[in-house]
This record gives structure tokens, C-alpha cells and sequence, in this order.
């Protein structure tokens, strides 16, 4: 009986570097007597009814999942696609993750089985020993259970899922949508009123769902800049704290000074790129993007910015 299943999720990038890495961890796995080890395309680029999606479903037991994408961005990705569980904790960080950022526990949504999903960031290292390393810590980790105690079935047979050395005839279109992390998410409605493409509806209890992903802008980022809780994930953004490093997380209660000084702020960044999408898409630009109250006819100066941001901080 198998422990632990494990999915390579291949790098979307022809770098044979990366590819060299999938195939050493995946030779690794296949010789570990408790793993059912299988590969997948990029997993940003799936969608809900590929065909691939169907075996990863039937796993309801333990599962590893290995990627090039922040730990935060692929369980929260897994979550858009019905794969749920709760976050295992790992033990590999990205050298340009703070030491504070690090002591962040990700947390899985209130719906979310008791069944753990570990998931690792194939850029941690080009090192496989490192994450060989790891996979088997997380083995030790499942072993110390008692099976009785463990939640879900186990996988008692390989998935049918091609190795990592096959590619697909026809390459998958790279996709660009948002991704909420319900472990931050706190039901505020600020996508939903900012977006005005139809990304994003409520789901019969009443909660913000990415209803239609693929209304998206490329290369827009927007609403992740206007989240108050930094719930909103664009995995392949070039920024960390818009692409789900852990411990990204707006504070405010920091006073920034820097719109006094002629810098843009968050909300005027994410408007002026959505008033970009926006003509891109053939649509007229918001003339007011600032989405202030009705009482509010007149826009505040500097002085009232900083006063207001003394307020906050509780100086």
C-alpha cells in the first residue's frame, strides 16, 4: 500500500536545466517503495476540465505536489481546481525569503479535508538531493502516524499521467488569471466591485469565487493591489508579493510616505493598470478609479494623506 502520492508539475520553460532537475526527483521518487510518483503539465496552465485532472482528483489521501511557484500560489491554484486539503509544512525556503516571512503558516480554507498537501517550490535549489531530502522527511512525517489515524484513502496504483519527458503535441496556452488564498480572504468584496472584466462572483454561500478566469487581462495584476488582506495571487508575476512569497502581506498600519514625494500609491498603480486593460480590451478608461464614498467630493491633499496615515499607525 502506498503512503504518499507525489505530482511533478513540469516547468513551462524549455531551460533543460529545469527539466534536468524534474527528471532526477522524479527517478528518485520512482525507487521509494511508498510513493506513486506521476507527472503533469505547468500546473497555472491547466484547467478544470483538462483530461489530466481526473486522475488527480481520485487521490484523496496525502499528496506532494512539486512546482515552479510559490508554496502559497500552488495550494491555492490546487484549490481553484478542487484539489483540496490542509497545508503540510515544509522545510525548504527560497534564499530571498526573509527569516520573518518564513515563520508564516499557510492555512488552508474552513471547507478545505483534513488531508495534508505538502508543496514545494522546484526554485528552492537545482540541488535534488535537497528535495529528495525533504520528500523523504515528509515519508518519516507520514510513517510516525498510525495508519487508522489517517485521513482519506490512499492511492493503490500509479496514475495515469505521462512521464516528465513527454511533451504534448500542442503546447498549452500560458494563462493568466488570479488565484484567492481563503486562508487570508476575508469576504470584503473588493475584487469584485474593482474588477470590470467578470473575473470574479459569489458562489451560493456567499463567498468571492474566480467565476471566469480567462476574462482576465494578461499582465494585469490589479485587484491584488487593491486586497486589503494580499489574498488575491497572480502566480507567474515577477513581483513576489503579487506571486504569493510567503509572508507577502499588506500592512496597514505602516505609514508610507512615499506618495508625498510624487510616488504612486497601490490603488492608483492598480488603477492605472487596469485603466490600461481596459483600452486594451477596446473599453473606455474609469475616469474616477478611487472608488470614494459618496461624501467624499473632494479629494484629499498631502496633508490630509499624512494626517490620515498618522491615524493609522496609532503614532
Amino acid at each position: 500500500m502506498k503512503m504518499l502520492t507525489a505530482i511533478i508539475f513540469r516547468s513551462p520553460s524549455q531551460d533543460p536545466r529545469k527539466h534536468e532537475l524534474e527528471e532526477g526527483i522524479f527517478a528518485a521518487l520512482a525507487r521509494e517503495p511508498d510513493v506513486v510518483s506521476a507527472a503533469m503539465p505547468h500546473l497555472y496552465d491547466l484547467g478544470e476540465a483538462d483530461a489530466a485532472m481526473a486522475p488527480l482528483r481520485s487521490v484523496t489521501g496525502p499528496l506532494l505536489v512539486l512546482a515552479w511557484l510559490y508554496p502559497r500560489a500552488i495550494h491555492w491554484t490546487l484549490d481553484r481546481l478542487g484539489i483540496k486539503g490542509q497545508c503540510g509544512e515544509t522545510q525548504l525556503h527560497r534564499v530571498d525569503v526573509t527569516a520573518d516571512s518564513q515563520k508564516e503558516t499557510l492555512k488552508g480554507g474552513a471547507s478545505a479535508p483534513a488531508r495534508n498537501i505538502w508543496s514545494l517550490d522546484l526554485r528552492d535549489g537545482d540541488n535534488v538531493a535537497m528535495h529528495v531530502e525533504e520528500i523523504q522527511r515528509i515519508l518519516r512525517e507520514i510513517r510516525a502516524v498510525p495508519l487508522a489515524a489517517q485521513d482519506g484513502s490512499l492511492s493503490p496504483s500509479p496514475l495515469p499521467i505521462p512521464h516528465p519527458t513527454s511533451n504534448a503535441q500542442t503546447p498549452p496556452l500560458h494563462r493568466w488569471y488570479p488565484v484567492i488564498d481563503y486562508g487570508r480572504c476575508n469576504q470584503c468584496m473588493e475584487c469584485l466591485d474593482f474588477c470590470l472584466f467578470g473575473v470574479y462572483d459569489v458562489d451560493d454561500d456567499g463567498h468571492v469565487v474566480v467565476e471566469s478566469p480567462d476574462n482576465c487581462k494578461k499582465g494585469c495584476p490589479a485587484c491584488s493591489r487593491v486586497c486589503p488582506e494580499n489574498a488575491i495571487i497572480f502566480p507567474m508575476h515577477r513581483t513576489p508579493s503579487i506571486a504569493g512569497a510567503p509572508g507577502a502581506r499588506l500592512d496597514v498600519q505602516k505609514l508610507d510616505l512615499s506618495e508625498l514625494f510624487g510616488a504612486p500609491t497601490a490603488v492608483k498603480l492598480a488603477a492605472d493598470e487596469r485603466n490600461a486593460a481596459l483600452v486594451g480590451d477596446g473599453r473606455k478608461a474609469v475616469a474616477d478609479p478611487q472608488h470614494r464614498d459618496d461624501k467624499e467630493t473632494k479629494p484629499k491633499d498631502n496633508l490630509d494623506k499624512l494626517m490620515d496615515a498618522l491615524d493609522d499607525a496609532k503614532l
